[in-house]
């Protein structure tokens, strides 16, 4: 079986080797720019070793099909960076920042074709169905982003309802991460959807741990500007939980509404709402859900049809994604 050792050289060496086309410049450097900044490359990396669950050497069949995912989700930050009006991302400059909106626009959609370029090196039987499943998956995305944006509009929005939300926007791209890597290494069908059952629980967990981290994280290791979410009243989890409760809805409400002209006002805004957090646990009750996914994630894993070790991989992954938020 392929170790985590060597996923971790051949994902270093497939995104230190990652080219696109030099000229014009104005519309590619932005995408080397996405890909140089890095990030965890957890979706390749779970594409990766999924595939590994069922083959025992790393080959290019399965490596353009991971730089497919990242450069997709790429693209899908660059866009959502716009949308968000988010100046840093990783620690540095977004690309709207750094080249502006409309050329953050033209990159990410370039950024978007060069994701299907890389995915048309995936091995011939198996991509019809890697084809269907990444073009369905990106249709979902674009649904997740939309019903984003109308949430925004509304008072409220029901914990159901959020969760469908950040399945379609953050989720479903996980799981494909994961049954992609199966299908490409001619996996049962089962075991495919299998994995593509721990990879959504997963991904739930991890826009629940990035939501929880976006109000209690360290900016030094999360990568962001911390209490976005809340400068920008962004329907995030802990605020859809807290809004649940009508006895905060009154607090929540004139806090949300308090100016954000300066950074000072930022600040004070963020630290007010984070208290109300505080006071009704809702952080606590983040860790809790993040917990609750991890767990229902490891029970789809348990039921594959694989050997003890390829276990103890899938193990170690979803608890890697988990400790973000500890």
């Amino acid at each position: 079986m392929i170790s985590e050792q060597q996923i971790d050289l051949a994902i270093e060496k497939l995104f230190g080797e990652l080219t696109f086309t030099a000229t014009p410049a104005g519309l590619y450097d932005p995408l080397r720019y996405m890909i140089e900044i890095g990030g965890k490359r957890i979706r390749p990396r779970l594409c990766i070793l999924a595939y590994s669950l069922f083959k025992d050497s790393l080959t290019e069949d399965i490596l353009r099909p991971a730089a497919a995912l990242e450069v997709f989700h790429s693209f899908t930050l660059i866009h959502d960076d716009i949308m968000d009006n988010a100046p840093v991302r990783r620690g540095v400059p977004t690309v709207w920042k750094k080249w502006g909106e409309n050329q953050a626009i033209l990159s990410g959609d370039s950024m978007c074709i060069e994701s299907y370029r890389l995915l048309s090196g995936c091995p011939a039987e198996a991509l019809p169905k890697v084809l269907k499943l990444f073009s369905d998956t990106a249709a979902q995305v674009c649904d997740g982003q939309q019903y984003d944006m109308e949430f925004e509009e509304r008072d409220s929005v029901e914990m159901d309802e959020y969760m469908m939300m950040i399945g379609l926007k953050t989720a479903v791209l996980i799981a494909c991460a994961a049954k992609m890597g199966a299908l490409v290494a001619g996996a049962s069908a089962s075991d495919a959807d299998l994995l593509y059952r721990y990879g959504y629980s997963l991904g739930l967990a991890f826009q629940v741990a990035d939501d929880y981290l976006d109000t209690f994280g360290d900016q030094s290791v999360f990568g962001k500007a911390i209490g976005g979410d809340i400068v920008n009243n962004k329907k995030s989890w802990l605020l859809t939980r807290a809004y649940a409760d009508p006895a905060l809805r009154e607090r929540l409400d004139a806090a949300l509404l308090m100016s954000i002209d300066t950074e000072e006002a930022q600040r004070l805004k963020i630290e007010t709402v984070r208290n109300i957090y505080m006071e009704a646990g809702v952080g606590e009750a983040a860790k809790a859900e993040i917990i609750r996914l991890h767990n229902e994630a490891l029970e789809y894993a348990a039921a594959l049809n694989i050997d003890a070790e390829g276990h103890s991989k899938l193990e170690h992954y979803a608890k890697s994604l988990l400790g973000r938020a500890k």
